[in-house]
């Protein structure tokens, strides 16, 4: 399967592709690499969004999940980047507003995290809840700080208080 991989202040991450689609983003460095169009694209969009210069990523996602999964990762693609949304309103903009463990469930299973923004989804209160990336809540902090969200220090928390 083509790779690209690439230095980030989360540390090396690794971008797949599938027939001109992003598949997935892993962490880790990959040492062999076998490019396409859409992984050079997809590297010079994360650098520029690392860097502060993008707003908003325009490139081809296909997760693979089931159909649940693949609309709350649709409606999570909404929400704008230095914007957050809690489980509960992913939830209501995936169309299902009762399932909202399912939709941290949903946000926990994603193939492409950064590319498709579980990181931008908080429990109530503004709370950070969980983040199954490398680096857990610390990625998730940084990710967003780039995006100029700055969320409170911890305090009690249970990994996921939805």
């Amino acid at each position: 399967m083509p790779q690209i991989s690439l230095n980030s202040p989360v540390g090396a991450i690794t971008v797949f592709a599938f027939e001109d689609q992003i598949v997935a983003l892993d962490w880790g460095f990959v040492e062999k690499i076998e490019s396409t169009p859409v992984l050079e694209e997809a590297q010079k969009q994360l650098n520029a969004y690392f860097a502060g210069r993008l707003h908003s990523f325009d490139l081809p996602l296909a997760p693979d999940g089931t159909d649940f999964q693949k609309t709350v990762w649709q409606a999570m693609g909404k929400i704008p980047m230095g914007k957050t949304a809690t489980y509960k309103e992913l939830a209501t903009m995936a169309g299902s507003p009762k399932a909202f463990q399912s939709v941290g469930k949903a946000c926990g299973l994603n193939p492409i995290p950064i590319l498709i923004p579980c990181h931008r989804v908080l429990a109530t209160g503004d709370k950070p809840g969980g983040y199954s990336g490398h680096g857990g809540l610390a990625t998730k902090r940084a990710l967003l700080k780039i995006e100029g969200v700055d969320l409170p220090l911890p305090s009690d928390q249970s990994a996921f208080d939805f």
